[in-house]
């Protein structure tokens, strides 16, 4: 007979937190630094491990505040990540683009092996200098915000996982926070 504890189970699953974000101006642009905790749990690991590729989207937009319709939106920007192990080499491959990434093609993305698992997640937890917009857009006068978004596609995912996934914790990876960009910023 053996006796778990409940803190055991919940610390293999997977598990996703915005440890920081934050905007700043650089050269006429409005970038955006994010750092992530991210946790893959058991049941990811395995499907990469049984070569199952998983796709992470990072979106941001820029908004300002309207009252009298739905939020304007300035600027959008989306990163699109593919992570997956290569069997023969032993490896983890990360693809990284502005587009989406399909199985069927890669030649639009930027692509790095990595030895372990942790390091090509340490590029995906670090999104840093990623520019959103140029500053002549941003009103000094207005109220604007990031709407920042991270989250396991899903969708991408061979059609069995995709039913599977529907009432697993683990595969219901998201993450969303609004920073709202201050006057001093903008100006």
């Amino acid at each position: 007979m053996s006796l778990a504890l409940p803190g055991a189970a919940w610390a293999q699953n997977a598990n996703i937190e915005l440890t920081e974000l934050k905007a700043e101006r650089d050269n006429g642009s409005l970038l955006l630094h994010a750092q992530l905790a991210l946790e893959l749990g058991p049941a990811l690991e395995d499907a990469l491990v049984k070569g199952v590729a998983l796709h992470f989207v990072a979106e941001a937009e820029v908004l300002r505040d309207r009252w009298y319709w739905t939020d304007a939106t300035i600027g959008a920007a989306s990163r699109y990540y593919r992570l997956a192990f290569q069997p023969l080499t032993r490896r983890w491959r990360l693809n990284v683009s502005n587009e989406p990434i399909s199985s069927a093609g890669l030649a639009g993305s930027i692509s790095q092996s990595f030895e372990t698992l942790g390091e090509a997640l340490g590029v995906i937890r670090r999104q840093s200098a990623w520019k959103l917009v140029d500053m002549q857009t941003l009103s000094p006068d207005a109220r604007q915000r990031i709407r920042y978004n991270f989250k396991l596609d899903v969708s991408q995912l061979p059609r069995p996982f995709q039913i599977a996934s529907g009432g697993q914790s683990d595969w219901n990876l998201q993450v969303s926070k609004t920073l709202r960009l201050s006057p001093d910023l903008v100006r």
